[in-house]
């Protein structure tokens, strides 16, 4: 019987190499968004202990130094918040484009794979009228035989 051979299977397999490398880009873009996103949630959080601890400095005896730290802290802690929220955008702007690049690899190779499974379709086609033929030589010539017999 004959082994169906996909011509271009080595392209087939370049793309599925892609599409990994592609699947490996995308993930470490998603662990940057998630890393980047991390660190805001923790800028935010440390933001709001220095709020917290402004309404305690207010309510109590007032300290000027104590104060005027904390005014300070808030202020760096809100200047790194939005320098960390452009982070974040550039983070989430890299993940989409790996997002975009593995969907096209995606497709690249599904066309890749569609392409195959035509070729093999049209290899059992060409197999089965290939064994017809080969039956329909048989019967001829057994029929023929039998002919000659009698």
């Amino acid at each position: 019987m004959a082994k169906f051979v996909y011509k271009m299977q080595g392209i087939l397999n370049i793309k599925l190499k892609l599409e990994d490398q592609a699947k490996s880009e995308f993930s470490a873009a998603m662990a940057a968004l998630t890393a980047e996103e991390d660190k805001l949630a923790e800028l935010t959080v440390r933001r709001s202990r220095y709020e917290r601890r402004a309404k305690e400095l207010m309510s109590g005896t007032i300290d000027p130094v104590q104060l005027r730290e904390n005014k300070h802290a808030i202020d760096v802690m809100k200047t790194m918040i939005r320098s960390q929220m452009v982070q974040v955008q550039i983070a989430r702007k890299n993940m989409e484009i790996a997002r975009r690049k593995l969907a096209d690899v995606m497709v690249e190779r599904k066309a890749q794979e569609t392409l195959r499974d035509k070729a093999f379709e049209q290899f059992k086609l060409d197999l089965a009228a290939e064994e017809a033929k080969e039956i329909d030589g048989l019967v001829s010539y057994t029929y023929g035989a039998k002919d000659e017999e009698e």
